[in-house]
C-alpha cells in the first residue's frame, strides 16, 4: 500500500496526456472478466470532502489558519466554483475506466523529478542468509530466480488466483505491470513502458555483477524455463567472467535526478551499442544484481545497514552502481547474505510486491539441494557492452558523488519489536494497523510536543485500477489520545477510552480510504480539473493550511507479508520520517527512515519513541483489564 511523494501534487504544471503513462495492458481473459464486473473509483461527494478536509485541518493548523481555511471553503462550497469543477471531474469519471489513475501516475511519479532511489523506490529487506561461499549465493539467485520464473508462469497461464479484501475482488492490474516494465527517464517527465505484452515477450532477464550487466535467456527453445541448475551454471559463467571490477558503473546514471539523467540518457543512447544494451535491460523480465561484501557491522546494526544497502546500494564505492533503479524489479542478493529488492514504484504499490515475495520464499523453501545431471550445454550469457565517452564519464563522476552525498543523507533504523505483536491489540479488540499508527502518533508527540501531518497509504483496489488514497492518521481523537498519555493526573481509564476513540476513528477513516471516499486524491482531482479547465487556481489550493495538510512529517504504511521480513523507503518530506511495518502474530519489524541534514529528526530515537510508545500502551491495556477484574 505504499503510495507516496505527493511533492508534485502541490504545483502540477500544465500537463498533456501520455500515451505511455498506462500501457495498454491485456489481460487474460479469465481475469478479464472479474476486472470488467470491477465498479469504477466513485468521485466523492464534494460537500462531504469538504467537511472532512476541514476536521484533518483541526489538530495540524493553529485557530487562525483554520477559520481562514473555512472562509475559503465555504467560498469554494457557495461560489459555484466547486460545483464547476466537480462536475467536470464526475463528466471525466463517467468517460473513463478511472478518473484517477492516469493523473496520480504523473503526480505521484512521472512528474516527479527526485532521484528513483530513497524518494520514491521502496526496498524489501528478506531475512539474513548465510553463504559459506559465493556458490552459496549463486545457489540463492538460482533458486530466487526459478521461483520467480513460476511465478510468472501463474501471470502467462491466466491462473493468479483472484484477491479479496472483505469479501469483495480487488483489481489484479498492477501484477501485470511488474514483470518486462521499466521507467525511461525523460527531460521533464518520465515514461513506463511494458513490454510483456509485445508480440514477441521477453524471454531474457539481466543480471549484473561488478557492475557489468548481462543477459540470461531464461527460457530453453520449447518455451520451457531453465532448471535450477541450469540457472546456477549460467550464473557461474556469468560470475567468472566479471571479476574485474575496474569497469566503470554505467547503471549509477540511473541514480540521478530525473532530469539530470534524462540528459544522460540521450547522451548515452546516442551511440548505437549503447542504445541495444540499454534496451535490453529495459526489456528483462527483471533484473538481479549479485553485489559485493558491504563491511561487517554488529548484529544489532545488520538490519538497518540491509535496509539502506536495499535502498541504495551503499554508495558509488559499493553496489551503488551495480543497479538500474529505472527497472520495476530488482532482486538484490549479497554475497554477504544481505538479500531482498528494490522496486521502481511507477507500476505497483506494495502488495503485490510481496504477495511475489511470499510467493517465492515459499518456493524456494521447497527446493532441494542442486543435483548436477547431464543436460545440453547452454550458450555463454550475452554480456552487454557499453562504449563510455568524455560526457558519459563525467555523468558517471556526477552520478558518483551525487549518490554517496545521498547515502549519507539517509539515516535508517530498522526496529525488530519483540515484546508482542498484532496478538496483543486483537485480544482487546482493537485493530492492529490502528494500534501501530496510535504508537506513531504517541511517539512524535513526546518528541515533538505537537503533531503533524500523517499519511498511511490504503488500497483503492476495489475498484478498476485502482491505486491509492491517504488515511489521515492525525485526527484530533488520536492527539486527545497522545496529550493524555502526556498528562499525569488523566487516569488509565480516561486514557484507555481516549485510545480506544482514536483506534476507532482510525478504522472508520481506513474504511472510508479503500471505499473511494476520503479526501486526498478527490482533493487532487478537483485541483488537476482547475488546471484542465484552465480556469484560476481555486484559492483552497493556494492556502497555507492545504501545504500543510500535505507536508507529512509522517509518511507510513503497512506492508503485511507472511515472509519475516521489512519493507522500507525514504521519508516524504526533508523534515519527515518514512515509516514502513510488518506486524507479524508475536512480533512487529518497523523500519524508520529520517535525512541526517535535518538537525530535528533522528531515526534511531524516533525507533526508541516508538518501542516506548508500544510498551506504555500494552501496559495500559494491561492496567486496565486487571483493574475491571
Amino acid at each position: 500500500m505504499l503510495a507516496v511523494f505527493v511533492r508534485a501534487a502541490l504545483h502540477p504544471g500544465r500537463m498533456k496526456p501520455s500515451r505511455l503513462v498506462r500501457p495498454v495492458t491485456k489481460i487474460p481473459e479469465r481475469s478479464l472478466v472479474h476486472q470488467e464486473s470491477l465498479p469504477k473509483l466513485p468521485v466523492p461527494p464534494l460537500k462531504q470532502t469538504c467537511e472532512r478536509y476541514l476536521a484533518a485541518l483541526e489538530p495540524i493548523v493553529s485557530k487562525e489558519e483554520l477559520d481562514h481555511t473555512q472562509q475559503l471553503v465555504q467560498e469554494f462550497l457557495k461560489g459555484g466554483v466547486g460545483e464547476r469543477v466537480q462536475k467536470g471531474l464526475e463528466r471525466r469519471a463517467r468517460k473513463t475506466d478511472n478518473w484517477l489513475s492516469e493523473w496520480w501516475m504523473q503526480t505521484a511519479y512521472l512528474d516527479c523529478r527526485m532521484p528513483v532511489p530513497v524518494y520514491t523506490s521502496p526496498g524489501v529487506v528478506l531475512p539474513r542468509m548465510h553463504f559459506q561461499d559465493r556458490q552459496g549465493q549463486i545457489r540463492f539467485a538460482a533458486k530466487l530466480i526459478a521461483g520467480v520464473l513460476d511465478f510468472k508462469r501463474m501471470i502467462d497461464t491466466e491462473t493468479l488466483p483472484v484477491e479479496y479484501l472483505s469479501g469483495k475482488p480487488l483489481c489484479m492490474d498492477q501484477y501485470y505491470q511488474i514483470l518486462s516494465s521499466c521507467r525511461i527517464p525523460g527531460p521533464k517527465r518520465d515514461t513506463v513502458v511494458n513490454h510483456a505484452m509485445g508480440k514477441t515477450p521477453p524471454t531474457h532477464i539481466t543480471v549484473v555483477h561488478n557492475f557489468q550487466f548481462f543477459v540470461l535467456d531464461v527460457y530453453n527453445s520449447d518455451g520451457t524455463s531453465l532448471t535450477v541448475d541450469q540457472i546456477y551454471m549460467q550464473l557461474e559463467k556469468i560470475w567468472n567472467s566479471s571479476l574485474q571490477t575496474n569497469k566503470e558503473p554505467i547503471g549509477i546514471l540511473t541514480s540521478q535526478h530525473r532530469n539530470t539523467w534524462g540528459k544522460a540518457y540521450n547522451n548515452l543512447i546516442k551511440d548505437k551499442i549503447n542504445k541495444e544494451s540499454v534496451r535490453a535491460i529495459q526489456k528483462s523480465i527483471f533484473t538481479v544484481c549479485l553485489d559485493a561484501p558491504i563491511p561487517r557491522v554488529s548484529d544489532e546494526m545488520y538490519l538497518s545497514r540491509g535496509a539502506a544497502q536495499i535502498l541504495h546500494g551503499g554508495g558509488a564505492r559499493w553496489n551503488s552502481g551495480n543497479r538500474w533503479f529505472d527497472k520495476t524489479l530488482q532482486f538484490i542478493v549479497g554475497e554477504d547474505g544481505t538479500c531482498g529488492l528494490v522496486y521502481e514504484h511507477a507500476p505497483a504499490e506494495g502488495p503485490p510486491i510481496v504477495f511475489l515475495i511470499d510467493y517465492v520464499v515459499k518456493y524456494m523453501q521447497k527446493q532441494t539441494e542442486i543435483v548436477r545431471s547431464p543436460m545440453v550445454p547452454l550458450s555463454m550469457p550475452q554480456k552487454l557492452r557499453f562504449n563510455i565517452t568524455p560526457d558519459i564519464k563525467r555523468d558517471i563522476e556526477k552520478a558518483k558523488q551525487n549518490m554517496n552525498i545521498m547515502v549519507h543523507d539517509l539515516d535508517v533504523k530498522v526496529l525488530m519489536f519483540f515484546h508482542f505483536g498484532k496478538n496483543v491489540p486483537k485480544q482487546h479488540k482493537l485493530s492492529p494497523d490502528a494500534f501501530v499508527q496510535m504508537a506513531l502518533q504517541l511517539a512524535y508527540f513526546r518528541m515533538y510536543d505537537t503533531c503533524c501531518s500523517t499519511y498511511e497509504s490504503a488500497s483503492l483496489r476495489m475498484f478498476k485500477y485502482g491505486r491509492t488514497d491517504a488515511i489521515r492518521s492525525t485526527t484530533v481523537d488520536s492527539l486527545r489520545f497522545a496529550q493524555a498519555m502526556q498528562d499525569p493526573a488523566k487516569q488509565g481509564s480516561e486514557r484507555l477510552a481516549l485510545l480506544q476513540k482514536a483506534v476507532q476513528k482510525h478504522k472508520e477513516n481506513t474504511y472510508d480510504a479503500i471505499h473511494g471516499q476520503a479526501i486526498d486524491r478527490h482533493l487532487l482531482g478537483l485541483k488537476r480539473q482547475s488546471i484542465e479547465d484552465l480556469t484560476s487556481m481555486p484559492e483552497i489550493f493556494m492556502d497555507t493550511s492545504y501545504a500543510v495538510a500535505h507536508h507529512y512529517c509522517l509518511s507510513t504504511s503497512q506492508v503485511g507479508s507472511k515472509t519475516d521480513c521489512v519493507m522500507c523507503f525514504g521519508p516524504m518530506v526533508p523534515d519527515g520520517y518514512g515509516v514502513c511495518y510488518n506486524p507479524m502474530d508475536e512480533h512487529i519489524n518497523i523500519a524508520i527512515t529520517a535525512f541526517n541534514s535535518c538537525e530535528e529528526t533522528n531515526a534511531a530515537k524516533f525507533a526508541q519513541a516508538v518501542e516506548e510508545a508500544l510498551l506504555d500502551m500494552r501496559a495500559l491495556l494491561d492496567d486496565t483489564a486487571t483493574v475491571k477484574q
